[in-house]
């Protein structure tokens, strides 16, 4: 498979990263991710009709593998450094629709709300988390 240079430069400087950094920035990856989905699941509530699309929106730690048909995406294995919210699954196909509308109901959306009003809390303390795992790191060596 081919990547796109950026992507390529991405990897390259995360595969740099040394272990102990990394293994310091999971909890802080799954804490993100937990605040996410919780953010998701309260702006999803005036969409309720049984709950299923709520009850599906899931947390996948990293290294778990996301739910067949979730959004976005469908089913894959998060890397080391990256927890993934996903909405959907097997009997839940419909999520893209309540996000963005149909010509029969409006949109009524809660994934991009919530990504966009976490992204930079959540860059912060990603943020903070490495910089204080490499400090760690450096003062050990």
């Amino acid at each position: 498979m081919g990547y796109s240079p950026q992507l390529k430069r991405v990897l390259a400087r995360i595969e740099g990263i040394p272990d102990a950094v990394r293994r310091d920035m999971q909890p802080a990856i799954v804490k993100s991710g937990e605040e996410l989905a919780g953010v998701m699941k309260h702006l999803a509530e005036p969409s309720r009709d049984t709950g299923a699309l709520i009850e599906s929106i899931e947390v996948t730690p990293p290294g778990g593998t996301t739910p067949p048909y979730s959004q976005p995406g469908g089913s894959r294995t998060a890397h080391e450094l990256e927890a993934v919210v996903t909405v959907g699954n097997s009997e839940v196909r419909y999520p893209h629709l309540v996000e963005y509308g149909t010509a029969h109901a409006p949109a009524q959306p809660f994934f991009w709300p919530a990504v966009r009003t976490l992204q930079k809390r959540i860059n912060n303390r990603l943020n903070r988390t490495a910089g204080k795992a490499v400090r760690e790191w450096w003062s050990k060596q």
